[in-house]
């Protein structure tokens, strides 16, 4: 019989596809997912999973340079956020049928916040892609979600890793999956001519987003002031959500505990999708291993 898991995954932007290899990792050892918890990418990951998807998924994300990943992002400029997000999730539903939370074939949870009541909000039940383009709204780049009278943003914003809404069943494990680590990095052996190709893509379309960014952000007066705007971003929520992350994992912690370096790449570095995915499948191997050998 396969050992049951209990698996949360956490938020942080282009980093979550490592939990892509995780999960992979977890299948080649034999262990059955039999309930999901996710935060952000981890929402995100964690559903597409559930829909049966991720071999789907991880192949577009393989492709994104191909197909000029910033033509999905559709810009807003506003005061509640820079990007609408739409087109994204209306790419994914192209080759991801959207199913009801209560229709998918394991137990599945994804964390937003209602600003407005200011507290989290875990979707169950109804649309899975509303619920993940919830839990995805980080706070200043999408915007918003609104849903009646609330006002969701990223789950993250206040559990980060949500450990304490894992639904367990008997004999299960609990594992959950931290990409923002204080680790070493882990870098896996890539052809570094397809690697700098991958990257010579995404800076371009970066530079020219930036410059586009520039027109709507007043430029710092002082220059060693100056700290890219996504940079200043994912630093800020960064150092905000580890506290309390860590905070909920000390209250609830998993079973088994697999850190990845949050220096594995940046928030938006989504060209990385392949070395991310190894990253990923790497570190679950490595915590497996040591877990068994304590517990054999």
């Amino acid at each position: 019989m396969k050992q049951k898991i209990s698996l949360v995954l956490s938020g942080g932007g282009a980093r979550g596809i490592a939990h892509i290899g995780v999960i992979e990792e977890l299948e080649k050892q034999g262990y059955e997912i039999t309930s999901l918890c996710g935060t952000s990418m981890g929402a995100l990951v964690g559903g597409i999973y559930a829909l049966g998807k991720l071999n789907e998924f991880k192949a577009w994300l393989y492709s994104l340079d191909k197909i000029k990943v910033f033509k999905l992002v559709d810009f807003s400029f506003t005061s509640q956020g820079l990007i609408k997000g739409e087109r994204v999730i209306k790419t994914l539903k192209e080759f991801i049928p959207d199913k009801n939370i209560e229709e998918l074939p394991l137990l599945y949870a994804a964390v937003a916040v209602d600003l407005l009541k200011k507290e989290e909000v875990l979707f169950t039940k109804g649309s899975i892609f509303e619920a993940i383009r919830a839990s995805i709204s980080i706070p200043t780049v999408f915007t918003p979600v609104c849903l009646g009278s609330t006002l969701l943003v990223d789950g993250g914003i206040l559990n980060n890793i949500p450990v304490n809404y894992a639904r367990r069943c008997d004999g299960d494990l609990l594992i959950a999956v931290n990409v923002n680590a204080d680790i070493p990095i882990y870098k896996p052996k890539l052809m570094k001519k397809e690697a700098a190709a991958h990257e010579s893509v995404y800076l371009k379309k970066m530079k020219a987003f930036q410059q586009q960014l520039h027109k709507s952000i007043p430029e710092a007066e002082n220059q060693s002031e100056k700290l890219g705007y996504f940079n200043l971003i994912s630093k800020t929520l960064h150092l905000m959500m580890e506290h309390i992350a860590q905070a909920n994992i000390d209250k609830y912690p998993p079973d088994i505990m697999i850190n990845i370096s949050r220096n594995s790449c940046e928030m938006y570095d989504f060209y990385k999708a392949e070395e991310l995915v190894e990253i990923g499948r790497h570190s679950a191997e490595v915590f497996l291993k040591g877990w068994n050998k304590n517990n054999l």
